[in-house]
């Protein structure tokens, strides 16, 4: 009975010890000149939403409007020892801007919005604030373009800064290829900037694992002339499991031939008309005159059977972004975004060994089956990022810490509870691992999948049920081994240069580099 006293009185010291130090917390950030949002605020549960899957509580949400007032809440979430993490769009699929638990410090971006274009230079300076419709139409305004995801919601800053993957990245690489330099707030306060000769290291490290070693404030970006024609082209078909598989065989192989950088698509695939179906689509987009489309695409088409439907939307660079935005708009300004209660998952296939029809007929018959009797709803995106002359992949892998430059397909899993609201089902984790094994389970021992391949044949992969390549903007916190399957061959150096950049971890947070 008495070590039950002597236990409660240290659980009151410390809950008193906590408060204390909370209120000075929160009295410290509102000394500032910056908006600061704490629980019971009005503007607080909007600021701290995420994906419905996740519900955390922040310490406190600070809406810094400049550099210097990012350097004073890194410093005082270091002098309370907080975890401080940086919210851009708020879009991270395990709610890493809210760094993944209660009491969390978070630096949200959203003031930072400025979007300008040099003249002389091409050179773009972004705010991390800035989402990706905002960013499209700030560009266009100047004739210029940049390769990025299709969603106009999605934030440019952690966007950019895990990788950036759109329909022209064939053509322009990823988001962060293009970027020349950043500024940024490190861990300890000190505003910095970074480029190829001013902190390489650094600005290697940002390059595709951003969060983890400061916070953004400014993204200077090579820009590209807007294409002066764009064609949207969307095919679908119903099709059997089987046939599925083949037209998949047939896409692979159509990319192998050389097929011109201006050419992006994906396959999506959904639930078909009858169980052992599967609705089959390819959607992209072409970024070269509209009269040679056909004749890049025939080749293809002659391989597949005849689409249920076909539509080719011609018109300007823009408008073509728009159009897959899927919006009707491009504007965020004011317009609050939508939600959902989702688990994703996702898989890199190499481009040297391209799936084989054991994997494809086993994929395609786990969704024609299981897919049909699914409690939630799903999609899968196979994107297209390799082919002979891909500006991804010709990208070295060591240039920058983005950990894959070898790959034909990224693979995205994705489903969500029914009518997009909580809870989300046991069922659904589940069934998408089940899509991720039917292929990783058929695929050839010598696919480009490091060490976790290797333990697969001794049987922990399978217990394990992770894919084993993996893209970190699709990022999945259920995932093991994470650090090779996002990083490959760059982690170890990433976790020594996390060593110097934030020796006290503060910019921690699920599935980021650990100290």
């Amino acid at each position: 009975m008495l070590g039950f006293y002597r236990l409660s009185s240290l659980v009151a010291i410390f809950a008193t010890l906590f408060a204390v130090a909370h209120a000075g917390l929160i009295s410290d950030l509102s000394k500032q000149s910056f908006q600061v949002l704490v629980p019971g605020n009005s503007g607080y549960p909007t600021a701290s939403a995420a994906c419905k899957r996740f519900t955390f509580q922040p310490a406190a949400i600070a809406l810094p409007n400049n550099p210097q007032d990012v350097s004073t809440v890194m410093k005082i979430g270091q002098q309370y020892n907080l975890q401080v993490v940086a919210r851009s769009g708020g879009h991270s699929y395990v709610a890493n801007g809210l760094g993944g638990k209660d009491g969390v410090l978070v630096v949200d971006m959203s003031n930072f919005k400025q979007i300008s274009v040099d003249s002389t230079s091409n050179i773009a300076t972004i705010g991390p604030g800035n989402r990706l419709g905002d960013v499209a139409l700030g560009l266009n305004n100047a004739g210029r373009a940049l390769p990025h995801g299709t969603c106009p919601y999605v934030g440019i800053g952690g966007h950019s800064g895990y990788g950036g993957y759109g329909f022209t990245s064939r053509k322009w690489g990823l988001t962060l290829d293009t970027i020349q330099s950043l500024d940024i707030v490190l861990a300890n306060g000190t505003i910095a900037s970074a480029s190829s000769t001013n902190q390489p290291d650094l600005f290697w490290a940002l390059r595709g694992a951003s969060g983890s070693f400061g916070i953004v404030t400014s993204i200077h970006a090579k820009t590209f002339a807007a294409p002066a024609s764009s064609t949207v082209f969307e095919y679908h078909w119903d099709l059997s499991a089987a046939d599925a598989a083949k037209a998949t065989a047939a896409f692979q192989n159509y990319v192998l031939t050389n097929i011109p950088q201006e050419f992006g698509a994906e396959i999506v695939l959904g639930q078909g008309s009858a169980k052992g179906r599967v609705s089959f689509g390819l959607t992209g987009g072409w970024y070269a005159p509209a009269n040679q489309f056909n004749g890049v695409i025939a080749p293809l088409l002659a391989n597949l059977p005849k689409p249920s439907s076909k539509k080719l939307t011609v018109g300007t660079y823009i408008n073509s972004v728009q159009y897959l935005g899927g919006l009707d708009r491009l504007n965020t300004v004011g317009i609050p975004d939508g939600s959902d209660t989702f688990y994703a998952k996702s898989l890199m296939t190499p481009e040297a060994s391209p799936m084989s029809s054991a994997a494809l007929n086993a994929f395609m018959n786990y969704l024609a089956n299981n897919g049909a009797e699914a409690n939630t709803d799903w999609f899968v995106e196979i994107e297209l990022y390799g082919g002979t002359n891909s500006a991804i992949n010709n990208v070295a892998l060591a240039a920058t810490a983005f950990g894959r430059r070898s790959s034909m397909f990224t693979i995205q899993f994705y489903t969500s509870a029914p009518g997009g609201v909580p809870p989300f089902p046991q069922e659904g984790f589940a069934f998408l691992d089940g899509m991720v094994n039917s292929i990783v389970n058929n695929s050839p021992a010598n696919w480009d999948y490091g060490y976790l391949l290797v333990s697969r044949y001794r049987g922990w992969c399978q217990i394990l049920i992770t894919p084993c390549s993996a893209y970190a903007n699709y990022i999945d916190n259920r995932l093991s081994n994470w650090q090779n399957l996002y990083y490959s061959s760059n982690y170890p150096r990433l976790r020594t240069l996390k060593d110097q950049y934030d020796p006290r971890d503060t910019l921690n947070f699920p599935i980021g580099i650990e100290e």
